[in-house]
């Protein structure tokens, strides 16, 4: 079941530039290099947060959140739920403006702690569901 209410969603979708998803590889058959493509489409710079630190479509990869040395809007969590706190919990140190939990990843403690430190939190869901069920229009004008 989702988390995150529409004002949320549609300000992250519409209102952020810089989105760092964390399990973004070079390989494309996974989903994370799917939105990362679709998330670039919309305008987005899509930084990519992976152990090993890919360069994909041009933009630097990091090792972890830490490691970015500027300013991100949105961390966008392509891992297990199991392995999702850290991360959050992550975001939340680096000072991140929100945190995005994708479809299937579900973490209710880690949102919390999100929410606690004023962090707003969207979990379960996609931006290419989300744009699309808010009539966005994608890639914004």
């Amino acid at each position: 079941m989702r988390h995150g209410d529409d004002e949320t969603i549609r300000h992250l979708l519409t209102d952020t530039e810089v989105w760092a998803v964390v399990g973004l590889s070079t390989n494309t058959a996974r989903t994370a290099y799917a939105i990362g493509e679709y998330l670039r489409r919309g305008g987005k710079r899509v930084i990519p947060v992976h152990p090993t630190a890919p360069t994909i479509a041009g933009e630097r990869g990091y090792a972890t959140l830490g490691d970015i040395p500027f300013p991100v809007d949105v961390v966008d969590v392509f891992v297990r739920s199991e392995l999702a706190g850290p991360v959050v919990d992550e975001a939340i140190k680096v000072g991140a403006k929100a945190v995005w939990l994708q479809l299937g990843v579900r973490d209710e403690a880690a949102a919390r702690r999100a929410e606690d430190a004023g962090v707003p939190i969207v979990m379960d869901t996609c931006p290419a569901i989300e744009a699309p069920r808010l009539a966005l229009s994608w890639p914004p004008r």
